[in-house]
């Protein structure tokens, strides 16, 4: 090998060596910074207490029933806006209805102990049946559940006062002797509009 050749690759082992040594004692300042998050949901949780909010026998045209129950918000959200669902179904004892015993039952929703303390509104069970579940919400009802259709904070209840009613029209009403009725709410709540948090 020439003189050249040998001065060249030692130049170039040199060159080397030296950046292999730069480069594993280059050294710099660094720092790390982590962030985490965490989403929670809330719940809505609404019941009712009692569950069974009337249970009569042997009543007649004119008998009224008052009865109370609370709404719980056993939720860690508020609810917003409560929905009420009517059905029922009859049993005529005698098959001879001409009209639905539902029409001769009537519901006087009477007061909110907590929010509202007079009689708000009055309905036959067939007319509450075939009313959109949101009637508490948007009518007369509203102020039966309080300001704001219902807004019911959570970890509240309210106490609700009814009263049935088998009304009392002044015919003959000897074709519901021995019929029952046996009646379902459903009171469903909604969650309000979402806000900056």
């Amino acid at each position: 090998m020439s003189l050249k050749k040998k001065l060249g690759m030692g130049v170039a082992s040199a060159a080397l060596g030296l950046a292999l040594i730069g480069g594993g004692t280059y050294a710099y300042f660094s720092d790390t910074a982590e962030a985490s998050g965490n989403f929670a949901a809330g719940t809505l949780k609404l019941s009712t207490n009692p569950t069974e909010i009337i249970n009569v026998k042997n009543i007649k045209p004119g008998d009224t029933m008052l009865r109370s129950f609370d709404l719980n918000n056993d939720g860690s959200l508020d609810i917003a806006k409560i929905l009420l669902k009517t059905s029922y179904t009859v049993n005529d004892a005698n098959n001879n209805n001409k009209e639905d015993f539902g029409k001769h039952i009537r519901v006087n929703f009477l007061l909110n102990e907590d929010k509202v303390d007079t009689p708000i509104w009055s309905t036959t069970l067939d007319q509450l049946q075939s009313m959109s579940p949101d009637v508490i919400a948007g009518n007369a009802l509203s102020p039966w559940l309080g300001e704001r259709g219902g807004k019911l904070k959570a970890g509240s209840h309210d106490k609700l006062w009814v009263q049935f009613e088998f009304v009392e029209n002044g015919q003959d009403q000897n074709d519901y002797q021995g019929d029952s009725l046996q009646l379902k709410w459903t009171f469903e709540g909604k969650q309000g509009a979402g806000v900056a948090k």
